[in-house]
């Protein structure tokens, strides 16, 4: 490499306030303009359809939505938290944030000078023929160099920065809401296996009250009390109940294999829920009423795409920027002695600098291009952007919508059951009375048993609705 003496330190002075202004004038444009939308113009202030009714106790909005707030069961809790420790997918997802932290860094160090070291020696000989010497010389450099820096004179770094920054952002909060779906899922899960403990449970109750029937038919049949008809239709509700019981227990082992695929772990026996078919055990808690609608905008879909929005819009300003002059700098700077303690000593210091521009003239058009390819992706991301946010409303519009019957629905329910069990004890004083026939207490079981089994079903659904609103809420 050329080196030129460098014997005046005015000179060094000068080269280095060059590198600091250059430096300097390389900070970026201001910040790409917000792209949120006004939330009132969209929807109500205020999601006065939530699930809490009017003396609810008023929650911050984050709060509101943070499944600790949620979830009120410990069991339920303990299994989540396994889950946020265990769960492959929450894993990946954490993976991909350490990429694009790594991709982050890569992108801003392109914006400052690459220094780097270098340090060499040279021994050789002269000829010893027609009474040379031979003497041998001795050669050592030191050198410190920048090699092609770029100055970010108009930006184009700095907006590729930003653009990575947005990414890496948009990137955790996709993490985010993958763990939400997942504490979600899990609480879904384990509310699932709860309903089917609890419908076992019913189920092998109806075959003990089913053999009790059976017993009994069977022995006023032998008595001629009875006709082969209600043996008959006996044995028929036994195996009906037996069907039954080996669907139940199918469904069971099913439910708990889910759980443990979203854990990621096997789930202690003691954390697993238990039969409860009691009106008021609640393991989660309802989501407040008059929530301000604004906590949508905390989703994690909506956090993402409004990311990647500017994120595009960086893009765009760095591929503006390409259609300008780029100028790069090369700088060397060093010594060179024929002894090692002669290296570093005044005098021995070489430097060179070597600036270039380059300008594009004619390439086809393809920077022009690359900058309407950028601004296609902004509007492509800013609509994608508008349909997420939309697409929460509509989630959330949703779950209101069925919250907003479910009670009255679950009352309803809790009646039937009532009064099915009241005309299930009468036909039975009447069939041991003789005056209704097996039949008619067949009919009533199996009414009793069909509202059971809906009112299982029904209050798992009520506890997926809440579920449902605190997804669709953002929760955290």
């Amino acid at each position: 490499m050329l080196f030129q003496h460098l014997r005046n330190p005015r000179s060094a002075a000068a080269v280095a306030a060059l590198l600091f202004l250059s430096a300097c004038a390389s900070a970026p444009p201001g910040a790409a303009p917000s792209s949120e939308p006004l939330i009132g113009s969209v929807v109500p202030a205020r999601l006065d359809g939530a699930s809490g009714s009017a003396t609810d106790e008023a929650l911050p909005d984050t709060a509101a939505t943070s499944w600790q707030h949620l979830i009120q069961d410990a069991r339920l809790r303990a299994v989540v938290s396994l889950a946020l420790a265990h769960n492959r997918d929450l894993r990946l997802a954490a993976l991909n944030i350490d990429a694009a932290r790594a991709r982050y860094r890569i992108t801003d160090a392109a914006r400052w000078p690459t220094v780097t070291a270098g340090l060499g020696g040279l021994v050789s000989r002269g000829s010893t023929a027609a009474g040379d010497s031979g003497d041998i010389s001795r050669q050592l450099t030191a050198s410190l160099a920048i090699t092609s820096w770029e100055l970010d004179l108009w930006g184009r770094l700095g907006q590729l920065k930003d653009a990575a920054l947005n990414r890496y952002l948009a990137t955790e909060a996709a993490r985010d809401g993958v763990q939400s779906a997942l504490i979600a899922e899990v609480a879904q899960a384990w509310l699932t296996v709860q309903a089917n403990q609890t419908l076992a449970e019913l189920v092998q109750q109806t075959v003990d009250s089913r053999e009790r029937s059976l017993d009994v038919t069977q022995r006023r049949y032998s008595a001629g009390a009875l006709s082969g008809l209600d043996t008959a239709a006996a044995q028929a509700a036994l195996e009906t109940a037996l069907g039954d019981r080996a669907s139940a227990q199918t469904s069971l082992t099913q439910s708990l294999n889910a759980l443990r695929l979203l854990v990621g772990a096997d789930v202690p026996t003691d954390l697993l829920p238990q039969a409860d078919a009691t009106a008021d055990s609640v393991a989660l808690a309802a989501v407040p009423g008059g929530l301000s609608s604004e906590v949508l905008l905390q989703r994690p879909d909506v956090k993402a795409d409004y990311r990647s929005v500017q994120a595009a819009l960086a893009e765009v300003g760095a591929a503006r920027a390409a259609l300008l002059p780029t100028i790069t700098l090369t700088a060397v700077t060093g010594s060179a002695s024929q002894a090692l303690t002669e290296l570093f000593s005044a005098g021995s210091g070489p430097w060179s600098l070597a600036p270039s521009l380059r300008l594009p003239l004619l390439d086809g058009g393809a920077s022009s291009a690359n900058v309407e390819v950028a601004e296609v992706n902004r509007q492509i991301e800013f609509t994608t952007y508008e349909r997420t946010v939309q697409t929460a409303f509509k989630e959330v519009a949703d779950a209101l919508a069925v919250r907003e019957h479910l009670d009255a629905r679950l009352q309803a329910q809790e009646k039937l059951v009532d009064a099915y069990q009241r005309s299930l004890l009468l036909t039975e004083r009447q069939y041991q009375a003789g005056s209704v026939n097996a039949l008619i207490v067949l009919d009533a079981q199996r009414s009793l048993y069909a509202a059971q089994q809906g009112l299982i079903g029904l209050r798992l659904t009520e506890q997926a609705n809440r579920l449902a609103l605190y997804k669709a809420l953002g929760g955290a």
